[in-house]
C-alpha cells in the first residue's frame, strides 16, 4: 500500500515537473525524462512492473547526471568556483551554472523514483 501512495505522489509530481518544463529550449528532453518516469510510476499504481525499464532509465539518467556534474558551470562548478550560491532564489537561470544543477538534481530525484520502485519490485 505505501507504494502505491508513493507511486501517485511521484507520478503526479513528475507530471507537474514535466509541465512547469514546457516553456524551456529543451523542453522536449526534460518533459521527455519526467513524462516517462510519470508513466512508470503511474504503471506501478495499476500493478503493471517493468524492472529491466526501470534500471535502463535509472541508469542512462544517473550517467547524464555525473555528466552533468562535472560539467563547465555543472555542479562541480557550483560547488568549488561559485561556492555554492542559492539556486532556487528565481525561477530564472541568471547564472550559468544554475540550469545544469537543477537539472543534476532533477535527474537524481527521479533516479531514486525509479530505483525505489526496482527494489520493491524486485525484493
Amino acid at each position: 500500500m505505501l507504494l502505491i501512495i508513493l507511486n501517485v505522489i511521484f507520478c503526479l509530481a513528475f507530471i507537474a515537473f514535466a509541465y512547469v518544463n514546457l516553456n524551456d529550449n529543451d523542453a522536449w528532453l526534460w518533459v521527455s525524462i519526467y513524462m516517462a518516469v510519470a508513466i512508470c510510476c503511474g504503471l506501478v499504481v495499476f500493478k503493471f512492473y517493468y524492472p529491466l525499464v526501470y534500471v535502463g532509465l535509472g541508469i542512462f539518467y544517473f550517467v547524464y547526471a555525473v555528466i552533468l556534474f562535472f560539467a563547465e558551470d555543472g555542479v562541480r562548478d557550483w560547488l568549488i568556483k561559485y561556492k555554492r550560491p542559492s539556486i532556487v532564489e528565481t525561477m530564472q537561470a541568471e547564472k550559468p551554472y544554475i540550469e545544469k544543477t537543477r537539472e543534476f538534481f532533477g535527474l537524481l530525484i527521479v533516479t531514486g523514483a525509479l530505483m525505489i520502485d526496482y527494489i520493491a519490485v524486485k525484493y
